[in-house]
């Protein structure tokens, strides 16, 4: 979840950047137009979270990025399956790979701990050993010092291994939990010349969803007018919301219904946005026996899955002209605008 209303207080940071750039656009112009998109548009990441924390995760997004709708994904660096879907990218270059940039371990029996380890962010681990479960004790017990060089650890952990990142984004939306985080986040962004994941635009979705101000999205276009300057490229809106739907009262969560229900979720979502770049966010997997031990997230995130791998989603997208891309090719097209 982004936490927009942290933004405020990093105006001052930021504006100081954007005051050295000569760039300037009307209000209404979207970042899509600006990366060469025809006006109107409406352009779409299909993003699949959590890549490398199981083997079912991996396998889904895998699938649903290569067979079905998907287009993007993101990897927790921190998790066990990491390797695996490393190994993967190494055959597979041209997938559109990113970082989760991960700061909490929220599930009750599988766990991970902090890639800079424990004597490096004490504050990032909690009595078990492992990372705090929720963003609030993120929030209360990690410094901003901390957070940096835990995701820094990160960054380069995927270097090592020969997997450069096309973006990074935030795991359970941490990194936008304080004003602080946020500036080290796009901070490393800026340095690693990595894209970020930050709703910069009109923020329409994600406005909504949060319940933000004229304040908040005055601050949070700021912070993407900052990006851009920065020579990086920016999404207009996010749509962060695919665990809120749920079957109707009654109904049972078979492939039929989470199939039906979930393709008619992201049909629906889709007609919502506004022109612009959206970063749709998702979860997949391809369910094992062991995911159950897990998490009991299982049928939300398998509905995911079979809805990208429904052909009829594919063929609302293309009846309705809505355009797939991938923070690979944002990066290109901002790379070819001055």
């Amino acid at each position: 979840m982004v936490h927009i209303h942290a933004m405020k207080k990093i105006a001052t940071f930021f504006l100081l950047i954007i005051l050295v750039t000569s760039f300037a656009y009307a209000q209404d112009t979207t970042y899509a137009e600006r990366l060469g998109y025809p006006r109107g548009s409406k352009v779409v990441i299909m993003h699949v979270d959590d890549v490398g924390m199981s083997l079912d995760v991996n396998r889904g997004a895998v699938e649903a990025m290569t067979q079905g709708a998907a287009s993007s994904c993101s990897v927790m660096m921190p998790c066990p399956w990491v390797p695996g879907y490393v190994h993967y990218l190494k055959e597979h270059p041209e997938t559109d790979a990113g970082l989760h940039l991960t700061l909490t371990s929220e599930w009750k029996d599988y766990r991970w701990g902090p890639r800079a380890g424990k004597p490096a962010v004490p504050g990032l681990v909690d009595p078990e050993g492992a990372m705090w479960a929720s963003v609030e004790d993120v929030a209360k017990h990690a410094s901003a010092d901390e957070v940096e060089k835990e995701i820094r650890a990160q960054v380069e952990r995927a270097l090592a291994m020969g997997f450069r990142p096309t973006h990074m984004d935030s795991h359970m939306g941490t990194l936008f939990a304080t004003p602080a985080f946020i500036q080290r986040y796009v901070k490393l962004g800026m340095e690693y010349k990595i894209p970020v994941m930050f709703p910069g635009g009109h923020n329409t979705l994600i406005a909504g969803q949060m319940k933000s101000t004229a304040a908040d999205m005055q601050t949070a276009r700021m912070v993407g007018k900052a990006l851009w300057a920065a020579g990086l490229p920016v999404i207009d809106d996010l749509a962060n919301d695919s665990y809120a739907p749920h079957l109707p009262a009654g109904a049972q969560p078979t492939e039929e219904n989470l199939r039906k229900y979930k393709t008619q979720y992201y049909i629906d979502l889709l007609k919502s946005i506004k022109p612009g770049i959206t970063y749709v966010i998702m979860h997949c997997i391809r369910p094992t026996e062991v995911f159950s031990s897990i998490s009991d997230s299982g049928p939300i995130r398998h509905g995911d899955y079979l809805a990208m791998m429904n052909p009829d989603l594919k063929k609302f997208m293309e009846k309705e002209g809505i355009i797939v891309t991938t923070m690979r090719e944002l990066m290109k097209r901002r790379g070819e605008v001055r």
